[in-house]
């Protein structure tokens, strides 16, 4: 399989991770400046982060929209207890993978920084023989980038924690979502607030940059329960938005990467392909 092939699927997965991520390891600003309410919005954001963070885990369905019109969806478990991971079963068509297998859905991994699919075997070239394909994170978001995303950076918990350096934070009122009650707040994200992802998000040069279109702020809207944990999470980010459900909390899972015997490593040739 040629490199070329990759860049379309490659980087509609890796908007899987990044709305849980951009705001995860933003750096040290000041917090979102007096107005009405804005201690008791912080305060509840504030519980709802330290809820998200204690479950650990949670079923997840996905939706992203790179501004055609046309969403690819995912669905699975998120994991965030012990470093991020996830483990998802992604729409074949509406990625582009089409190639890679025959079934309808193919299965994602994400373990210690890198994306692994369970693929078809190829009768020839680089992943003949092989059940899974891995692409390192540094290949999607640049070396800063990745770096940024690693521990548990990566995890809607951290991501929550980032709104404690917006901008703007509005309590937008009482919202039914998925048959559940909850309190809708929106906040902006500007570039200083978005720290080290403004180098991944921003910069045209690498996968996710050209994804977003070179995103210079991000705006999170957040739908909270009430047990004070997130029903929704949707982030925009230039070009591209990115909605999450939350279906359930504390469906705790070890998600592992796959043989290394099994695995063909592409994370080089994709690397190559943007180079040139």
């Amino acid at each position: 399989m040629k490199a070329t092939h990759t860049a379309a699927w490659v980087g509609i997965t890796a908007a899987a991770l990044l709305t849980t991520t951009a705001c995860g390891a933003a750096s040290v600003g000041e917090a979102a400046k007096a107005v009405d309410r804005t201690d008791v919005i912080m305060a509840a954001l504030a519980r709802a982060t330290d809820r998200t963070e204690d479950v650990g885990s949670a079923q997840v369905r996905m939706s992203t929209d790179l501004g055609t019109g046309a969403p690819v969806t995912m669905e699975g478990l998120y994991s965030w207890g012990d470093g991020f991971a996830y483990d998802v079963e992604m729409d074949t068509a509406a990625a582009q993978m089409q190639t890679l297998t025959d079934d309808p859905s193919i299965r994602v991994l994400f373990v210690d920084g890198a994306y692994y699919y369970d693929v078809d075997p190829q009768p020839s070239g680089p992943l003949a023989g092989k059940e899974w394909m891995k692409i390192d994170g540094s290949a999607v978001f640049g070396e800063s980038g990745a770096q940024a995303l690693s521990g548990s950076n990566g995890s809607p918990s951290a991501s929550m924690k980032g709104l404690k350096y917006a901008d703007d934070v509005t309590d937008l009122g009482e919202e039914t979502v998925d048959g559940r009650s909850t309190t809708h707040y929106r906040a902006v994200l500007g570039e200083q607030q978005m720290g080290r992802f403004a180098d991944a998000l921003g910069d045209e040069d690498t996968l996710a940059g050209s994804m977003t279109g070179g995103a210079s702020s991000i705006s999170m809207d957040v739908w909270v329960g009430a047990d004070d944990l997130p029903v929704r999470l949707k982030e925009g980010m230039g070009a591209m938005t990115v909605t999450m459900d939350f279906e359930k909390f504390g469906e705790t899972a070890e998600v592992e990467a796959p043989p290394a015997a099994e695995t063909a490593d592409m994370s080089q040739a994709l690397k190559d392909m943007q180079e040139q």
